[in-house]
């Protein structure tokens, strides 16, 4: 179960997961909507989800090779997780955001993870 939740929590599945709700999307597609991801991660993120059975790849036999990834039925259970913590995220960033700062202000030898 840990490993499980361990994945689906790592902030790359979240967001890879988020972008293919209302579409199909292409590798490309992908790396320029999910900010600072890079290549090599996107890759082995997209591999971990394709082997648990979250998404589907598609290769498209043409020149040069078009793949497309799609949430498979399961993938698409997780959507109403992932969308309620991005709002949650979105809604308490400044508070969140607040705390940091006044931590860091009362514990200044500590330095943020």
């Amino acid at each position: 179960m840990l490993q499980i939740l361990g994945l689906i929590g790592n902030k790359w599945s979240i967001l890879i997961i988020g972008q293919l709700r209302d579409r199909t999307l292409r590798f490309g597609e992908l790396h320029r909507t999910v900010n600072g991801i890079s290549q090599r991660m996107l890759t082995l993120t997209l591999r971990q989800l394709e082997r648990d059975g979250l998404l589907t790849r598609t290769v498209h036999p043409s020149v040069p090779p078009r793949v497309d990834y799609t949430l498979t039925e399961l993938g698409t259970t997780l959507l109403d997780s992932v969308v309620a913590l991005g709002e949650w995220a979105t809604t308490h960033r400044h508070e969140i955001n607040n705390n940091r700062h006044r931590y860091d202000a009362t514990h200044p030898t500590q330095t943020p993870p």
